[in-house]
């Protein structure tokens, strides 16, 4: 039972992190604005009456409104996977694999911050 407690980054280590994932946090956070902001423009055209042309430009809008909303739900994921890692800060199990149960390496943490695996855990999955 005691080792339990022992599998886990220090204080000094979480702060370094939590302040790394609130950096990011804080510009996912932004660029998910200017993406919904770009999103509600290009929602904004009127409708005329056009020819074909007009119809290559409405096609071109959609393909454009679907790249974008994709890219907000993808960031909308990321800032998700962000909370949760300063969730685990709180807790203190940040940087623990959830499948190995070791440490994740610094080195890993500071590249990929919201992650729950370590790159052994990663790569025996995609295996």
């Amino acid at each position: 039972m005691a080792n339990e407690a022992t599998v886990r980054y220090s204080d000094e280590d979480l702060k370094e992190f939590e302040s790394l994932i609130q950096e990011k946090l804080d510009k996912a956070k932004v660029e998910l604005k200017y993406i919904k902001e770009t999103l509600n423009k290009t929602g904004e055209y009127t409708l005329d009456s056009g020819g074909p042309v007009k119809m290559l430009e409405d096609g071109a809008d959609a393909a454009e409104r679907e790249s974008l909303t994709q890219l907000a739900a993808r960031q909308q994921k990321f800032i998700n996977q962000l909370e949760s890692a300063m969730v685990r800060i709180k807790n203190k199990t940040y940087g623990v694999c959830v499948d190995t149960g070791k440490l994740i390496s610094k080195e890993r943490l500071r590249a990929v911050p919201h992650t729950m695996h370590s790159i052994e855990a990663k790569l025996a999955k995609n295996s």
